[in-house]
């Protein structure tokens, strides 16, 4: 949670993440960061009257996660989550995170002219998955046209197609599954600076990385309790399958090909189906397996419920050097931003809603669809506030609060993306 202070009371340690006045203004680099000097206290001082730091007096000490490789910024005493917290504040905030390339439409403008083309895909992807269940010819030329699209319709704004890959159900989990990974794969691979073609391949890859799931049985895909050993072993079978009906059709390339042999497989060797280690997993490998597992988590699936966006990226940060490259997690986690599309957040000025869109220019300000007024009454209109401009009751900069869980607050956030996208 973030609290104002007066810099008089400023200390080293303390974590920094809001000024009273713009970051551009001062002279300091990253907008956010960890006092570490008493000059630094100083130059804070000359600029502000007032800054906002992280407030740790909730927090409990604990010891770093198992496999942590990472210790020089975490100090006894000091909670591992804070501890997170602040190294994807500063991810954020770093110059490195801004994409090389520029948003050329807004997300209301990009969400009409991607639309149809995400119509289109989703229905492509079950089509595809049923005729490869039923052995027939796959419509590939159709998948590789939607993907262009996707392809360009990220690289005018990844907003809109973000928005739409909210609007999820559990009853058409692979199919849809299959089309956020790849949304979220070219909007990685955007943030990454992939050219055109790259982008399409590994788009084309991400659409199809569980197209050997029509091989397993229902009963095992659909099984609400944990699976014993032997479904295990059949369920990982899954991507030999993929790699064998895709490689049968001689109409995909060996990079998109390497999406679907690789997604399952964990830097540390862990992985399967070959449990490679490091970098002999390809590039398109382990963007797959990080945008894959980002998604499953994320989910609510027949046995459990979906965790917010911002909480699994703090697990994935976890597991940066473990289970994931650890350079590719951090630019995954500056591509989706500290809050990512979906997150349902709380306002200091007692609103609650669901972020709509990423500003990149202020990525701790993005565009929120107000849900909730301060007083718990729905919104009728439910507007799109840009927290950049935003002001509170008390004329305070309006800021996120905190980040709730999907069911804390009784808000679907798929609801709300609907309209966002259709205003």
């Amino acid at each position: 949670m973030k609290v104002a202070i007066d810099v008089a009371q400023l200390k080293i340690g303390m974590y920094v993440c809001e000024l009273d006045r713009p970051w551009r203004d001062t002279s300091f680099l990253f907008q956010g960061f960890e006092i570490r000097s008493k000059e630094e206290i100083e130059t804070l001082r000359r600029y502000c009257r007032q800054v906002y730091v992280l407030d740790r007096a909730p927090e409990l000490a604990v010891a770093p996660p198992a496999g942590h490789t990472d210790r020089r910024e975490w100090r006894p005493g000091q909670s591992m989550s804070l501890h997170i917290e602040q190294e994807i504040y500063k991810l954020n905030n770093h110059p490195g995170a801004r994409s090389l390339y520029a948003d050329l439409t807004s997300v209301q403008q990009e969400a009409e002219l991607v639309r149809d083309t995400f119509v289109e895909a989703r229905l492509l992807i079950q089509e595809i998955l049923h005729d490869a269940k039923l052995g027939r010819r796959l419509n590939l030329p159709g998948v590789k046209r939607a993907v262009r699209s996707m392809t360009e319709s990220v690289l005018r704004n990844p907003d809109a197609l973000m928005c739409f890959a909210q609007l999820k159900r559990k009853d058409e989990y692979t199919a849809l599954h299959s089309l956020r990974v790849a949304i979220l794969a070219l909007t990685f691979g955007r943030q990454l600076g992939m050219p055109h073609d790259r982008l399409e391949m590994l788009g084309l890859g991400a659409l199809l990385h569980d197209i050997g799931k029509v091989k397993v049985p229902d009963e095992i895909l659909a099984k609400p309790g944990a699976l014993t050993p032997e479904e295990t072993a059949i369920m990982q079978r899954h991507v030999v399958w993929g790699v064998e009906i895709l490689s049968a059709t001689r109409e995909v390339p060996e990079a998109a090909l390497e999406v679907v042999r690789s997604h399952h497989e964990r830097y540390d060797g862990s992985g399967y189906m070959n449990g490679l280690r490091g970098n002999a997993i390809s590039e398109f490998g382990m963007i797959g397996a990080i945008v894959d597992q980002y998604d499953a988590i994320t989910s609510d699936r027949a046995y459990r419920d979906g965790l917010s966006p911002h909480a699994v990226l703090k697990q994935m940060y976890e597991w940066r050097n473990s289970l994931f490259k650890g350079e590719l997690v951090e630019r995954f986690i500056q591509c989706l931003g500290i809050y990512p599309v979906g997150s349902i957040v709380a306002l200091n000025s007692g609103e609650i809603g669901v972020v709509a869109a990423i500003n990149r220019q202020q990525r701790l300000k993005p565009y929120v669809m107000l849900v909730y007024q301060a007083d718990r009454r729905p919104f009728d209109q439910m507007p799109i506030a840009n927290l950049a401009t935003r002001r509170t009751p008390d004329d305070q900069p309006c800021e996120i609060e905190r980040v709730l869980e999907p069911g804390a607050a009784g808000i679907d956030p798929a609801n709300y993306l609907r309209a966002a996208v259709s205003f």
